[in-house]
């Protein structure tokens, strides 16, 4: 089962036009974000990523870009192993 996290607060990028459609980022994708399509890779799925950053590390052009560690996805996944309250200290209030 892929779950769906906060919506719209993802720091994946992609850049298209750098794109060569090798599919590595599709490989090491934990929750199934991206796809190829039309020999480039595109996020099908914004908000199940978790910003492991899995995707931007493993291409070989840049093309993708997250900011691993930060944001209210983190802080989810950090709570979950610390067993705290997330605090992504966005200024969003309750945003986690």
């Amino acid at each position: 089962m892929v779950h769906q996290y906060l919506e719209d607060v993802v720091t994946l990028e992609m850049d298209a036009k750098k794109c060569v459609g090798c599919g590595r980022c599709i490989d090491v994708c934990p929750h199934r974000v991206l796809t190829v399509m039309d020999g480039k890779a595109n996020i099908v799925n914004k908000n199940r990523c978790i910003e492991c950053g899995a995707c931007a590390l493993n291409c070989p052009v840049g093309a993708l870009s997250v900011d691993a560690g930060v944001g209210c996805a983190s802080a989810i996944v950090k709570s979950w192993f610390t067993g705290g309250e997330p605090s992504c200290d966005c200024g969003g209030g309750d945003c986690c």
